[in-house]
């Protein structure tokens, strides 16, 4: 028998999608016209064809590789990465110059890392895992200031 009637997961406290940046969508149509001149040449339905596929097919890989950031009363989810809320130490949020020095100097080689080139603030999550040799998660996200505030109000 089965355990489909399992209680449902906590409502999130903070719950954010790191999208790619508007300019890396006009990336996404230049690609896609560039596939549509490489081969209008050949045929002009072959290259509208090509263009309509490669805009589509990164479409795709750029919306199912888009992680996300969810913090419930139980739980952190950084992409695929899952961490119980007990494991969760001193949380710390970072913008500008301090964000790069976390993603470059600052950086802990055996750190895991969530980030993405077109989002500038960081959130620096300590790991209390005695089992887990991870010190910390260091993760992109556009409202540092939330997420920080959603982890410490479940530590309150």
């Amino acid at each position: 028998m089965s355990e489909s009637s399992s209680s449902p997961s906590p409502a999130p406290l903070f719950h954010e999608k790191l999208w790619p940046a508007w300019w890396i969508w006009l990336l996404v149509l230049g690609t896609g016209a560039a596939g549509f001149v490489a081969l209008a040449p050949v045929s002009i339905t072959a290259g509208i064809v090509a263009g309509i596929a490669v805009v589509l097919l990164l479409i795709v890989l750029l919306t199912v590789s888009t992680p996300a950031v969810t913090v419930t009363s139980d739980s952190l989810r950084v992409g695929r990465a899952t961490i119980e809320r007990e494991f969760v130490g001193e949380v710390s949020g970072h913008r500008g110059e301090d964000a790069t020095f976390q993603r470059g100097r600052g950086l802990n080689a055996t750190a895991f890392l969530c980030l993405r080139g077109w989002i500038d603030p960081v959130v620096r999550i300590e790991i209390t895992d005695p089992q887990d040799t991870t010190p910390y998660w260091l993760a992109s996200t556009r409202r540092p200031e939330e997420l920080v505030a959603a982890l410490d109000s479940v530590r309150a």
